[in-house]
């Protein structure tokens, strides 16, 4: 079997693609990298109070290779909740230098407990529950988006 058709079995339902789509840098896709490997979100942004305070709330379901992006305007505390979120969450906190700093998984659907990102956390990924073990995402994970700019350990470059 070759390697191609061996990655596309392994991948399932999951988004697996060639490194070379990496290079690419557009506003409604997230991709991740580590020792694990590699991974693409689709992603909606959350980048006004509006629409971080709305979230993913009210929503029964959300595509596999989906997630939602929150952007802040700087480094800070952050703390979330699953109050009116029907769906099971990964959430990822990241960094001002694109860095995954802490990850809370499987957040249970409608609960008020606050989740703790820490501190200097200027982006969190929301991603389907259970794909943080799936790709074994972990902790120190490379984040790449238009969004996350500045000093950053993967920026995005213009072709």
């Amino acid at each position: 079997m070759s390697n191609i058709l061996r990655t596309a079995l392994a991948c399932g339902a999951f988004l697996c693609v060639p490194q070379s789509v990496f290079a690419e840098c557009v506003q409604d896709r997230i991709s991740l990298r580590g020792d694990w490997g590699q991974a693409v979100f689709n992603v909606e942004i959350a980048d006004d109070p509006q629409e971080r305070a709305l979230g993913l709330m009210h929503r029964e379901t959300m595509a596999m290779s989906s997630g939602m992006l929150f952007v802040y305007d700087g480094p800070h505390r952050a703390s979330f909740w699953m109050e009116n979120t029907l769906i099971s969450l990964d959430m990822l906190f990241i960094d001002v230098t694109g860095v995954v700093s802490r990850i809370a998984q499987d957040a249970v659907p409608l609960d008020r407990t606050p989740i703790d990102g820490g501190e200097n956390v200027q982006y969190v990924l929301e991603i389907n529950a259970g794909l943080v073990d799936a790709y074994g995402i972990s902790e120190g994970a490379q984040v790449q988006h238009p969004s996350i700019t500045g000093d950053v350990v993967w920026p995005c470059f213009a072709e």
